[in-house]
């Protein structure tokens, strides 16, 4: 009786650390999400505000009234409608070309034998260690050169040579994780590279593909610097562009009510695409690391 009471004991003293270890561990992360949702929750609290409501102190989290009206209202103000087909334009090109490029250059260091290529991996991966910054004016005059400024091109056709490097490494990573037998069985039957390539890399790659996808989509979507030094006209201006415009104005007319609107129409096809995918990025950026 008394040895059962001691397991007993025992039993209920581990369960119960257990249990203070998971609450305090869902408590932080409760926490730390709360934190970090507050500046979207304000947004979208004061996108919903009236003038007058906007500036009341201390803050007011729910609106009264609420101004649905603010959304079309504010995304009229500027051809909001324009900038918003030229994103998708260039976030769409890019991203394929950025993901069927870099995932044909990360088969080809996974799988094929080459001379010097290690040494051109490193290379690729050297690559991530230069600041963008260091080649924005070479890029520039060439794309002058070529008469691509003011155009979508120099926004997407890179995307098509490499993707870039750290989505070359990502998939590189989780093609060496795939079986080499699988390749090896699949060459004994006649198949070539490509085929390899595209019937058997391509659709068990499927979690590193989606994982490529949504960085260059939030990446492209996302994208400032690019659009503000090769768009010059209005008609090519793309979000990104036409927010920092309304922030200017806004910040003059205490219009901050429309650029919230703006703001939360801007960040939703982001937020859907995280939120639906998130299953394969998480997938994704977990496997890629098993083997290297």
């Amino acid at each position: 009786m008394a040895v059962a009471n001691v397991y007993h004991s025992k039993r209920l003293r581990g369960f119960l650390r257990r249990a203070g270890r998971a609450a305090l561990i869902y408590g932080l992360l409760i926490f730390f999400g709360v934190i970090f949702a507050l500046p979207l929750v304000w947004m979208v609290s004061t996108s919903l505000k009236s003038d007058a409501e906007v500036f009341i102190f201390p803050p007011r989290w729910i609106p009264n009234p609420i101004m649905w009206s603010n959304y079309p209202t504010g995304w009229t103000m500027y051809a909001f409608s324009t900038y918003l087909r030229n994103t998708v334009i260039i976030t769409l090109l890019a991203g394929v070309g950025q993901v069927f490029s870099a995932s044909a250059v990360a088969y080809g260091f996974a799988r094929l034998r080459f001379p010097g290529r290690d040494f051109l991996f490193t290379i690729v991966l050297a690559t991530l260690m230069l600041p963008s910054v260091v080649t924005l004016v070479p890029l520039y005059l060439l794309f002058k050169m070529v008469g691509w400024v003011n155009t979508f091109l120099p926004l997407i056709v890179p995307a098509f040579f490499g993707g870039g490097a750290f989505y070359i490494f990502l998939l590189r990573q989780f093609f060496m994780t795939i079986p080499v037998d699988l390749t090896d069985a699949a060459r004994i039957d006649g198949a070539t590279d490509y085929g390899i390539f595209w019937r058997i890399m391509l659709p068990l790659s499927r979690p590193a593909l989606a994982t490529v996808a949504i960085f260059s989509f939030m990446a492209n979507w996302n994208d400032f610097m690019g659009p503000l030094i090769y768009l010059n006209s209005e008609e090519k201006r793309t979000l990104t562009l036409g927010l920092r415009d309304f922030i200017v104005a806004s910040a003059q007319r205490t219009e901050f009510q429309y650029l919230m609107a703006v703001s939360t129409i801007t960040i939703l096809p982001v937020m859907l695409v995280f939120f639906f995918a998130q299953k394969y990025f998480i997938q994704g950026v977990v496997l890629s690391g098993l083997k290297g």
